[in-house]
């Protein structure tokens, strides 16, 4: 299987090029999904081990990739409500 791959590519030398992009971008985005996999703590696997994972988000830390003049302040009436129905 592997030299009729070959030969094909041998015979058709214009698809070397897409084949390496295709391969550069699959790296890539196999690469990205494991960085938001370990690094973002509001992406999860397992929701039955934390049914509610938006709690453990810190809000005074931006989560997006570009943050401008945002300044974060808790709501009162959204932390007596939460404070309530814990």
């Amino acid at each position: 299987m592997k030299s009729g791959f070959f030969q094909m590519l041998r015979k058709r030398k214009e698809l070397i090029p897409l084949i390496d992009f295709m391969a550069l971008a699959a790296a890539r985005a196999t690469s990205a999904s494991l960085y938001f996999l370990f690094t973002k703590n509001d992406v999860i696997l397992n929701k039955s081990r934390n049914p509610e994972p938006w709690e453990g988000v810190d809000p005074s830390k931006p989560q997006k990739l570009v943050t401008i003049n945002q300044k974060w302040r808790p709501i009162e009436e959204l932390q007596q409500v939460k404070s309530m129905t814990k």
